[in-house]
């Protein structure tokens, strides 16, 4: 089973605020730095997304791929790739858990492989990287109110 890299962070807001956000895809340009465009290509019968196209523009990693994600209950949501052109596989998960007076703690979990030769040491500080900017980006975006 390949490595993956988690990291958790406490929000300010109860776990439907936080979900509300983070199955917003189309603010995620709004408030993620790395995706440039988000587009629902598919949703289910509750009008959460199924699959989405993300353009992602890391610096030196630009990406335009597709993601399919999985809705379990209202705490939890996963996502694989479909396809792109720098990933070779992509694996992650939001969990939301209520932390007491109406604050909610969100784990990350991430595995991500890509096409290029890169040494595990380095794959790991990228992925605690992203998932740092996420949870940084996520945490400002639910507790300053914004729909």
């Amino acid at each position: 089973m390949a490595e993956h890299t988690s990291s958790s962070i406490t929000i300010e807001a109860a776990p439907a605020d936080v979900m509300a956000v983070i199955a917003d895809f189309a603010r995620y340009p709004d408030w993620t730095g790395e995706v440039k465009e988000a587009e629902v290509l598919a949703a289910d019968g509750r009008g959460r997304a199924e699959q989405v196209r993300l353009v992602m523009d890391a610096g030196a990693i630009k990406d335009d791929q597709t993601l399919a994600y999985t809705w379990t209950g209202d705490h939890e949501v996963s996502w694989t790739l479909v396809k792109s052109q720098m990933l070779r596989s992509l694996d992650g998960t939001y969990l939301l858990k209520p932390a007491g007076a109406g604050a909610t703690e969100v784990t990350y979990r991430l595995t991500v492989d890509v096409k290029i030769p890169m040494l595990g040491m380095i794959k790991r500080k990228a992925e605690k990287v992203i998932i740092d900017r996420a949870l940084a980006g996520l945490k400002k975006r639910v507790e300053s109110g914004e729909k």
